[in-house]
């Protein structure tokens, strides 16, 4: 039980943001423009509440605490500011600075970039940096979601196999899978969002959360947890969740879990191994989620030096 934490009961979760107390009063959907450009990140409010999180077989009832979160996988037009902001050197233990290396190959392998494609193939670290880069021009508190809320989100208040309904026939209107996309990850929110408004929750590609991955999740959570978390412990595994473009239409579904592996950067031709990019990883990307109740300054700081410290 060492490695699980509840972010509840974490002190950077329990403190009002000075720049949120009069959008708490609202807890709506909202766009924000990331400052110095025209570049749009639109966010979905995630009301709280409990669900069965799982499969039937060894899920859990789990409750988890009011969030925003991306209504879309971040885009290579908004992880790019981030890769040409050269003011932003706060230092961290990737590659020793804050912003990526430049990527030694074109690892969009030619399925697209500009125009509202999916940034792919960025490490956990990679992922994580982005948020606390967004923190520091907004004010905002961003980070990945945690695997319990980002299963709730993708739910959107379904309780059938998947949030559109039981019938797999109807995946191909939500989803990009092996079947129908033709071996590329696609621009983002071209299929159904699910009730919530959220899109690609499921397939296109794959999305890294802040747990460490354990098999044995369910029981290490225990019973009724409130904003579970298992807290990264080492660089792998990590679990990704959602499923991609590359996957089967099975291994696509809200309760599908999925973890890293070093062999997504074994290509890497440099040594040591980038910690920003992921030479076989192709088909993981991320969201962003905001905590509704947001941490004070000093405690977001101590937040991002702690998980960008494996």
């Amino acid at each position: 039980m060492k490695n699980l934490a509840r972010l509840s009961f974490l002190p950077f979760l329990l403190l009002l943001p000075y720049s949120l107390v009069a959008q708490d009063t609202a807890f709506r959907n909202h766009a924000i423009q990331i400052p110095g450009t025209s570049v749009p990140l639109s966010l979905v409010a995630v009301k709280g509440g409990s669900f069965r999180m799982g499969t039937a077989k060894e899920g859990r009832q789990v409750k988890v605490s009011d969030f925003w979160m991306g209504a879309c996988e971040v885009t290579y037009d908004q992880f790019s500011v981030f890769f040409r902001d050269e003011g932003f050197e706060q230092g961290s233990k990737v590659d020793a600075v804050t912003r990526p290396t430049a990527q030694y190959i074109d690892l969009s392998w030619g399925m697209g970039k500009d125009g509202g494609f999916p940034m792919n193939s960025m490490s956990v670290d990679a992922a994580m940096m982005f948020c606390r880069w967004l923190y520091a021009k907004t004010g905002v508190f961003y980070r990945l979601p945690t695997e319990a809320e980002w299963e709730y989100a993708c739910r959107a208040g379904s309780t059938t196999a998947y949030p559109f309904g039981n019938d797999p026939k109807l995946l191909g209107l939500h989803a990009w899978h092996a079947g129908n996309s033709k071996g590329k990850y696609q621009k983002v929110a071209q299929k159904k969002p699910n009730a919530w408004g959220l899109y690609d929750m499921l397939g296109n590609l794959s999305e890294w959360t802040l747990d460490q991955y354990d098999p044995a999740y369910f029981s290490k959570i225990g019973d009724a947890p409130v904003d579970p978390l298992l807290k990264p412990s080492s660089r792998y595994p990590r679990s990704v969740r959602g499923g991609s473009y590359a996957d089967a239409p099975t291994k696509l579904g809200p309760a599908q879990r999925g973890k890293s592996d070093p062999s997504w950067n074994q290509r890497d031709p440099q040594i040591p191994r980038s910690r920003w990019w992921l030479t076989d990883g192709m088909f993981v990307g991320f969201r962003v989620v905001s905590p509704r109740l947001q941490p004070s300054r000093e405690e977001a700081e101590k937040f991002y030096t702690l998980y960008l410290g494996n």
